[in-house]
């Protein structure tokens, strides 16, 4: 058997159309949160990709614990960019499960290697210019696409949570 480069599911994230009715929804019907949010896109991050080409694209994102999996609500703003174009297609619903890497670099050579070619990317989302996610072109094999995360030793302070503490 071959050893598994997924070796765990660290992350689920569900593209909305609408964070903060999306938030109020987890948090009262499941209990879900809080919630931190932040906005990615060209001010804070260094790098940005979108199908082959640099390009910058801005989302507001929220992140929470649930066990011990980071749960992540994600609404485009602007694009072009992979959430949007699963809004388009599919609507609301889940868009990737993330898997935590020790090098992002790496993790996309793998993944291209076997014929996933690398969908969306961004880097320095950390406090140092770090951190960085890649994509994947893994729908027709998984069902979804899967994201590579390289974590920052330190995330920014959130622009705010929900509910508020």
């Amino acid at each position: 058997m071959a050893q598994s480069m997924l070796r765990s599911v660290d992350q689920i994230a569900v593209v909305v159309r609408d964070l903060d009715a999306s938030m109020k929804r987890y948090v009262e019907e499941f209990g879900i949160g809080p919630w931190q949010i932040y906005t990615f896109g060209p001010d804070l991050l260094t790098e940005m990709t979108f199908r082959g080409k640099d390009q910058p694209y801005r989302m507001k994102l929220a992140l929470a614990t649930v066990g011990e999996t980071m749960y992540e609500l994600i609404e485009p703003v602007e694009g072009p960019n992979t959430y949007e174009e699963f809004l388009n297609e599919h609507g609301e619903g889940l868009h990737h499960f993330g898997y935590f890497v020790e090098d992002i670099d790496a993790a996309i050579r793998e993944m291209e290697e076997k014929g996933y070619p690398l969908l969306q990317s961004g880097r320095g989302f950390g406090t140092n210019d770090d951190g960085a996610y890649a994509y994947f072109e893994t729908q027709d094999a998984l069902g979804c696409i899967a994201e590579a995360i390289e974590m920052p030793p330190e995330m920014p302070p959130p622009e705010r949570t929900y509910p508020e503490q």
